[in-house]
């Protein structure tokens, strides 16, 4: 392939954070373009001062990171219309020495591949148990994969082909995209090599439920609009966050006095098998065994914010005929603008 990747870089308040990115693809890149989504400090100025080329998305659209994306590709393709690859990047994290390279090399070999991802680790794992299950979910196996995460190499043109992300999406749009890509012929491969360093910075509790609620938000749509086609997409992943926090609960619940507590007894040990099967699979993949009981625990208890996602994506679609805002969760400081 001619010339260097693109690379489009989207972000909000990310400060510092955004200073480290920038830095992280100088050089590397051909355009460097910024898209902002409405930040209250100084990431404009950061970004021009890295030399990026800055997209200002329209206030009066609300903010998605699939709306983000393609506002970056666009203006990518106007600066240089032949284009054949192109890095996205979240403005929280660092790419890392040698990823760029790796992943061109790959898809230069690899013609049936349309995106490339490597391993996104948290830059500060042991800072909480939060930033810890982040790590965690990010050590996805290598080799041929459904889907990648917000930082990925794709191929210009399938992904101008499907039509790139779709940007009413506020959760899920990488998924959604891959598989759209996937039933066009493409792959998706996950590379055994260091990709991004991120800055998840999650402290509290709230933080990481309100980061399931928008998993769960995710699978519901994504479900909705491919779970009818053959690969039954995300169907799974959805119906276990229903049964485990919804239907189980409930049957137990409604079951209780007639069966003198023993069901909730039941219910309790259904939680206990889950979260052994879940460690086990952990361990046998290699993680320590303090990480596979935190893992574990987390997919179990997750379940419960998730299913408050799934629910508010179909209340808001067939009760109130909206569409959802977005589930932000690090804080005030990351909230979008008050419009009026």
């Amino acid at each position: 392939m001619s010339g260097k990747p693109g690379a489009v870089v989207i972000g909000r308040n990310e400060g510092e954070r955004l200073a480290r990115c920038l830095a992280s693809l100088a050089g590397r890149v051909e355009p460097l373009v910024y898209v902002d989504s409405g930040s209250q400090d100084d990431s404009v100025v950061i970004a021009r001062a890295a030399g990026a080329e800055g997209v200002d998305l329209d206030p009066a659209t609300p903010f998605t990171a699939a709306l983000a994306r393609n506002a970056g590709m666009a203006r990518l393709l106007e600066l240089r219309p032949g284009v054949e690859l192109v890095q996205f990047v979240d403005g929280d994290c660092e790419v890392q020495p040698g990823w760029i390279e790796a992943a061109r090399a790959y898809l230069d070999t690899h013609p049936q591949v349309a995106v490339a991802c490597g391993r996104r680790r948290e830059r500060a794992p042991g800072a909480s148990r939060y930033n810890r299950l982040a790590d965690l979910e990010w050590d996805t196996p290598v080799g041929e994969a459904d889907a990648c995460g917000g930082d990925a190499m794709f191929r210009v043109a399938p992904f101008r082909a499907v039509g790139g992300y779709d940007g009413g999406m506020i959760a899920g749009e990488e998924p959604e995209l891959c598989y759209r890509l996937r039933r066009a012929g493409h792959q998706v491969a996950r590379l055994d090599h260091e990709m991004t360093l991120h800055d998840a910075d999650l402290t509290r509790f709230a933080q990481w439920w309100r980061r399931n609620t928008r998993a769960g938000h995710a699978f519901a749509e994504c479900a909705w609009r491919h779970g009818w086609g053959p690969e039954r997409f995300q169907v799974r992943e959805l119906l276990s966050i229903l049964a485990w926090a919804g239907a189980l609960p409930l049957a137990a619940l409604a079951a209780a006095p007639p069966t003198h507590g023993w069901s909730l007894l039941a219910l309790g040990a259904g939680y206990a098998w889950l979260g052994a099967r879940i460690h086990a699979h952990q361990r046998r993949r290699g993680a320590a065994r303090e990480h596979a009981r935190l893992y574990a625990a987390a997919c179990v208890i997750g379940k419960f914010p998730q299913l408050q996602g799934a629910v508010r994506f179909f209340w808001n679609r067939f009760a109130r005929s909206r569409r959802t805002p977005l589930i932000e969760y690090k804080g005030a400081a990351a909230a979008p603008p008050r419009r009026p």
